[in-house]
């Protein structure tokens, strides 16, 4: 089946009640029917109807093989980060989301893990920091914010001739438009709260494997069994829910950031955009080829920091909020919010700065989203 398909139907089965919505099971355990006997589900932490639709739904469309519905975004990197042990070496994308950072520097370091980060676009220079210990490498394709396109299928090969694991975020982009395990990734992540919510109402994570009998997904169904970030009951259904709109918010969504990025590169207060999209973007062959859409999120440069401040508080229909992914446009001011504790030595190499704004285009009217725009820029 096609995504549009598999979004809507995912791998809902009818009961004898012919309902349409998948019923939500909200009982926190299950009656055996005898001793030495189960339905298949025990306890409410351990495996939940509703979650596992959910679950089997989004492994479906990721192409992977198991997938966890976890509490948020980064629960799912947290169980990520707990495959590896004290010695290992894991190799990160250097633009990244603030709070991965955060977690491998100010939390997994202590226990031993090693954390370097690198420019995953750069082959020769990722190549030539692989060491014997190194057991992972973890990227953002689109990178968050400064939309920088890594090559799935090549780091996965690289990562596995050197027996390390290839972890991929993709948030940015969703099942929808980008599949890495299809190019090789072992696991994916996302931020659930993201694109396949989509309504900002929900906050939730994923994390899809390959092989669902590798030793990544061993440990995984360990720890999500053991420690509990499982999604609750109420809000996997409303993500089943939310799943099914999920093809045509994304594809409307990239639509108009096309039309918003190539309208921002003609407005004498910016200095430079950032999306794939656009032809001149140095990933946009590279993307071209590994996905079948650019998404919906627009980075630009303003002239002064001043500016962007200022653009902020004139908007009156876009957000100024956290977040993305939404069917309402949000505008974030990276530095000071989801990148607020980046080391300046990554800020530096990245050339995140205080005039550099984010842009999570939604589904409104793109005349009239340019027509904030443009009157937040002129003040």
């Amino acid at each position: 089946m096609q995504d549009f398909t598999l979004e809507v139907h995912g791998c809902h089965e009818y009961d004898k009640t012919g309902a349409i919505s998948e019923p939500i099971y909200l009982s926190a355990t299950f009656r055996h029917p005898a001793f030495g006997q189960s339905t298949g589900y025990d306890y409410g932490r351990v495996a939940n109807p509703t979650r596992e639709n959910l679950e089997k739904s989004v492994a479906m469309l990721e192409q992977g093989e198991r997938c966890w519905a976890v509490s948020s975004g980064m629960a799912a990197i947290n169980l990520v980060l707990k495959l590896f042990k004290p010695g290992d070496h894991v190799l990160l994308s250097e633009d990244l989301y603030g709070g991965t950072v955060r977690l491998a520097n100010d939390i997994y370091s202590h226990y031993g893990i090693e954390f370097e980060f690198v420019d995953t676009t750069d082959m020769e220079l990722v190549s030539g920091q692989i060491r014997a210990n190194t057991k992972g490498l973890f990227i953002e394709t689109p990178s968050n914010p400064m939309m920088l396109i890594s090559d799935i299928k090549a780091l996965a090969q690289l990562a596995h001739a050197n027996d390390a694991w290839l972890i991929v975020d993709n948030t940015f982009l969703s099942p929808h438009f980008q599949k890495p395990i299809t190019l090789g990734a072992d696991i994916v992540v996302h931020s659930g709260t993201k694109y396949l919510c989509g309504h900002n109402d929900v906050i939730a994570g994923f994390l899809i494997v390959a092989d669902k009998e590798g030793a990544a997904a061993r440990r995984v169904e360990l720890l999500a069994k053991s420690e509990g970030p499982n999604l609750s009951t109420f809000d996997s259904w409303l993500m089943l829910r939310s799943l099914k709109t999920l093809g045509l918010r994304v594809e409307k969504q990239a639509e108009n950031a096309l039309a918003i990025a190539k309208w921002l590169q003609k407005q004498p207060q910016v200095t430079a955009v950032y999306y794939p999209g656009l032809p001149e973007h140095p990933g946009f062959a590279l993307q071209s080829r590994q996905a079948v859409g650019f998404g919906g999120m627009v980075s630009f440069k303003v002239t002064s920091a001043e500016l962007a401040k200022n653009v902020l508080a004139r908007l009156k229909l876009i957000a100024f909020a956290e977040s993305l992914g939404g069917v309402e446009s949000l505008l974030t001011y990276p530095l000071a919010q989801t990148h607020a504790e980046m080391p300046q030595e990554l800020l530096a190499r990245t050339g995140l700065d205080d005039k550099l704004l984010r842009l999570s285009v939604g589904i409104e009217a793109v005349a009239d989203l340019i027509a904030d725009l443009q009157q937040a820029l002129e003040g």
